[in-house]
């Protein structure tokens, strides 16, 4: 009993002290407190605290929620294949759908059917045995309507083209020359495109379009080829060098030639004014020395010009040696040769 009584007093007495706390706090310090509702009325400035999860989902949220209510998203260009308890059930378009998974529906996978591109190089060998790599660029896509043979018919796409592109440029390449090969590329490309076309139209995947985008021969080969090109173009610049050469000795004979007849012009009209020259001199010697005869004045004459001769065969560079008397009766033995040459030529003639 007396513990009983005891208890009471001393939790009378703490009531009465945790009231008489509270009365003596300052109103200022009741509203400093942990209660964001307070906190946000006290400074108008601070954000409010954020909402609830529940209110805001995050994106893994989204996704349980949707799993929740049975919905699913399918992209746009994109189909998805449903299945029922394992077995193929309908083709879903671009949108959103309802998918009860309680029944047993669910999405085995989706299909893109955007247009793919895949390049495959190809090495064979031609009809001249020379081996060449032949990359082929094709494009392609699954086809709407026949999603669900695209999605289970095959299990690797990309392979099963690359096989058919195989057979195609094997079987056609060789037939060709190398020189052929690359005048018929496009026809190549064409065969490839119908075969891969027929093969893969079944399989729900159309052929957009097929390229032979490039061609590539042993680099022993391509160095041969190159200088092949190059000795066809040297032959061809030299004959055209030799045909500007004959035509620079065609204009240099046709100039030299013109040039003699002028040339030739010259010297007769030159001889012609020395002899005019010499007549008038041997006249009129003549005439001013007394006893003269027109013999004399003409060996005279001969000397001079032998005399100038010389001169200018001894002034030129490219001139040899030239021996010639040197005694006394030199010039007039001079003389007498070359009135003797004159008169032979004269008697020849």
């Amino acid at each position: 009993m007396e513990f009983s009584v005891i208890a009471r007093k001393a939790s009378r007495n703490a009531l009465e002290t945790e009231s008489h706390h509270r009365r003596s706090r300052p109103l200022r310090q009741l509203y400093q407190s942990d209660n964001p509702l307070i906190s946000l009325y006290n400074n108008p400035n601070r954000l409010p605290p954020p909402l609830p999860s529940l209110i805001r989902p995050s994106p893994l949220d989204q996704t349980a929620m949707g799993q929740a209510l049975c919905c699913k998203q399918v992209d746009q260009s994109t189909v998805a294949i449903t299945e029922t308890f394992g077995k193929f059930d309908q083709v879903l378009e671009p949108g959103c759908h309802f998918l009860p998974w309680c029944l047993g529906k669910q999405i085995a996978g989706y299909l893109s059917l955007r247009v793919q591109q895949l390049d495959v190089r190809c090495e064979t060998k031609t009809k001249d045995n020379v081996f060449v790599t032949v990359v082929a660029s094709i494009q392609y896509n699954a086809i709407a309507d026949q999603a669900s043979d695209a999605f289970y018919r095959l299990s690797n796409t990309k392979e099963q083209i690359q096989s058919y592109v195989f057979d195609v440029i094997r079987a056609s390449v060789p037939k060709l020359k190398l020189d052929d090969v690359f005048e018929q590329k496009n026809d190549i490309a064409r065969a490839v495109e119908d075969e891969l076309g027929k093969a893969m139209s079944s399989y729900g995947y159309k052929i957009v379009q097929t390229l032979i985008v490039d061609i590539e021969p042993d680099n022993r080969v391509k160095k041969a080829m190159n200088e092949i090109n190059t000795a066809s173009r040297m032959r061809v610049a030299a004959n055209e060098k030799a045909e500007a050469e004959k035509i620079l000795q065609i204009k240099r004979a046709e100039g030299e030639a013109e040039s003699k007849y002028l040339s030739g012009l010259g010297i007769a009209r030159q001889r012609q004014a020395i002899v005019d020259g010499l007549r008038d001199s041997v006249l009129a010697f003549s005439v001013n020395v007394p006893g003269t005869t027109a013999k004399d004045v003409m060996d005279m004459v001969l000397v001079t010009q032998y005399f100038d001769t010389m001169k200018e065969i001894g002034a030129s560079s490219k001139s040899s040696s030239v021996f010639i008397p040197h005694g006394p009766g030199a010039v007039r033995d001079i003389a007498a040769q070359v009135r003797d040459g004159l008169f032979q030529g004269s008697a020849i003639l």
